[in-house]
């Protein structure tokens, strides 16, 4: 949509791929589940596990349809007043939204490793799947209507071609620009402009910020100017957990076909422990690293050979872990924490690991807070329950002043990739409007020139 706005076709810029299965799930003895859009293939993998669940997940996978057209018109608009939310409370209340994502599974599906493969959703927009409102269940429809794709050459690539396109749009980007301050107008309510690092100063009508909101009120605005927004309120809600991510590449091609490991991983793995609801009570709860883990393995090169050397592998495994609230001194707790992941991955799913590894980087709750800004070094901004979304949500446009506006993971929809990119066009819609959205900016020629 972005690119039909500019007059573009999306193709010509970057190449997206669909997967199958969309993600590989296993269990804590390593038996796994593929699940994607084909519903009797789901239906047979369902019977290795429960057959008798078969038709549990068949009425549950019906119910999303309905949640869908339900919570989409929630994500898909503005949430400024509080009647907004009251219009949706009887449709909120008929769908049992106040329901766990797990517990709403629950009700259709009995054998514990399938309520977990099929509630464990919230953990990729930041919230645990034990306390995140049912309504997230229309991930499960989303999924299954538009399929989960891979753009070739990564997130990056993504990057590279909105770059590109703003480049044949004339916007002008200036990148590795701290702002240390965005500037207010007391007496008007309204910001001005915002002041680099450097002492730069830009004015300006309207200011967007996609910083972390709470690090924004935080840290950008001084609190005297905030009378809603203040330290207090923005530090009384819940926020997510963080990540600990170890990236690392192999000189060995563990997806190789017709290898062993080529036929057990695929692009996206799940790995559940064993005791899996008190591993999300500790990650969201605990003052403490939990002795255990769930992980995310993902294995990108299996789809795109260009990410790695030839006969290389590229990788990245994600724990996700407790913010920094917890007491947890990750200078000296991340090494020890590394090694018993990349030693349970070698002991388990990639044979001989450590031993093949040429280069590796480590990202811990710290780098989320000093590298990325982000509050108490949470991964995904608020937490993503019921009394914390759509109006309950910080809003898309700051209340303390009229020409502030948010986006990012923090703010509504929330978070995730389709939320996030979600909440810039509500942010675009609240500036201009529907109609000055679409035609934000005259189209130049094709060759970048006009």
């Amino acid at each position: 949509e972005l690119f039909e706005l500019a007059g573009r076709r999306r193709e010509d810029y970057v190449k997206f791929v669909q997967l199958d299965p969309f993600y590989r799930l296993f269990d804590h003895h390593g038996r796994h589940l593929d699940y994607n859009g084909d519903h009797e293939f789901i239906l047979s993998e369902i019977e290795k596990f429960s057959p008798a669940d078969r038709e549990g997940y068949d009425r549950f996978i019906r119910t999303t349809r309905d949640v869908f057209n339900t919570g989409m018109p929630l994500i898909d608009k503005p949430f400024l007043h509080i009647g907004d939310m009251m219009k949706a409370a009887p449709d909120l209340i008929r769908l049992k939204s106040y329901r766990s994502v797990y517990g709403y599974v629950s009700q259709y599906i009995k054998d514990e490793f399938l309520r977990r493969a099929f509630s464990f959703h919230p953990l990729l927009i930041g919230g645990n799947p034990l306390s995140a409102s049912s309504l997230y269940v229309l991930i499960h429809y989303l999924e299954r209507e538009w399929g989960i794709h891979y753009a070739m050459g990564g997130t990056g690539a993504i990057v590279a071609a909105m770059g590109r396109l703003l480049d044949e749009m004339g916007v002008d980007v200036q990148l590795n620009s701290e702002v240390a301050e965005i500037l207010v107008d007391e007496q008007k309510r309204r910001v001005t402009g915002v002041r680099l690092a450097d002492g730069a100063v830009h004015n300006a009508d309207i200011v967007v910020s996609n910083a972390d909101v709470a690090w924004t009120y935080l840290n950008l605005i001084p609190a005297r100017y905030r009378r809603i927004n203040s330290d207090a309120w923005v530090k009384m809600k819940k926020y997510s957990m963080s990540l600990f991510v170890i990236y690392f590449g192999t000189k060995k091609r563990y997806s190789e076909p017709g290898t062993p490991t080529g036929q057990r991983l695929a692009h996206h793995n799940i790995i559940f422990s064993e005791d899996y609801k008190r591993l999300l009570r500790e990650i969201f709860g605990a003052t403490y690293l939990p002795d255990d883990f769930s992980l995310y393995l993902h294995v990108p090169s299996k789809t795109d050979p260009s990410l790695a050397p030839p006969g290389h592998e590229s990788f990245y495994v994600l724990s996700p872990v407790p913010h920094l609230q917890a007491r947890i001194d990750w200078t000296q707790q991340a090494k020890p924490y590394r090694d018993a992941i990349m030693q349970f991955l070698e002991d388990n799913y990639l044979p001989d690991l450590q031993a093949n590894i040429v280069v590796e980087k480590t990202v811990d709750p710290l780098h989320f807070q000093n590298r990325l800004n982000s509050y108490l070094g949470s991964a995904f901004s608020v937490q993503p329950v019921l009394l914390q979304s759509a109006w309950f949500r910080p809003h898309n446009r700051s209340e303390d002043f009229k020409n502030l506006y948010f986006t990012g993971a923090g703010t509504h929809p929330g978070a995730g990739l389709p939320g996030v990119l979600a909440s810039g066009k509500i942010a675009a819609e609240l500036i201009g409007g529907p109609a000055r959205v679409q035609s934000a900016v005259p189209v130049p020629p094709r060759n970048g020139k006009g």
